[in-house]
């Protein structure tokens, strides 16, 4: 894991991939980041935080499965995350206090290795701020019943690679039809969107 850990270090510094690596994981219209932060400036602004640590010997990063509920992100796979509050120092703070809300990860016990590309989300208008953290040991997870229906350990290995992108038809409900999406199957769960982006970034980084 250290290994790994200086690894990403070491990317980071070197750049991030950004939207050269969100575009494998998108066959339909979306916007850049960078084009919305000007578009709509009054975009919300949001944080999640992509979690490395080990488990059984083996780098996992930790997913969530969302509660079904009236709402644009309703049973989907995310990070854990959610808009900035007032009381938020900054959006890193944001990224650490949702993590502790919905699966009890302990901020003292999360290294923030850095921030990743921003990424926009039209129908809910959330400008998302990705933070990348690494954990020396598995958290105590333990879930927010109101809003996590199911926590996701995903072994890194499963992101890693263009054969692991794959490609189906998804009913959207916000635009009441079907489109063609790319995604990653995580343990029987489709993981596409923003998500599926941000775990792109997160593999070509580890792949430099």
């Amino acid at each position: 894991m250290e290994k790994l850990l200086s690894k990403i270090q070491q990317s980071f510094s070197e750049g991030l991939p950004g939207w050269d690596a969100h575009q494998k994981m998108i066959n339909y219209k979306r916007p850049k980041a960078t084009d919305m932060e000007k578009i709509d400036p009054t975009a919300r602004k949001s944080a999640v935080l992509a979690l490395i640590y080990p488990k059984q010997d083996e780098a996992h990063i930790a997913l969530m499965l969302r509660n079904t509920y009236n709402g644009t992100h309703s049973g989907q796979v995310s990070f854990p995350g959610g808009k900035r509050e007032p009381s938020d120092k900054n959006l890193v703070e944001t990224a650490l206090r949702e993590a502790r809300e919905e699966l009890n990860i302990h901020p003292n016990d999360v290294q923030v290795i850095g921030e990743l590309s921003k990424i926009y989300i039209p129908p809910s208008r959330f400008l998302v701020s990705p933070f990348l953290g690494f954990a020396k040991l598995r958290p105590d997870f333990r879930r927010d019943p109101h809003e996590v229906a199911q926590l996701i350990e995903a072994p890194l290995r499963l992101i890693l690679g263009e054969a692991e992108i794959k490609e189906k038809p998804i009913y959207l409900e916000v635009a009441k039809t079907e489109i063609m999406v790319k995604y990653f199957d995580i343990l029987g769960h489709t993981v596409w969107g923003a998500t599926a982006m941000m775990l792109k970034e997160i593999s070509e980084l580890i792949q430099k």
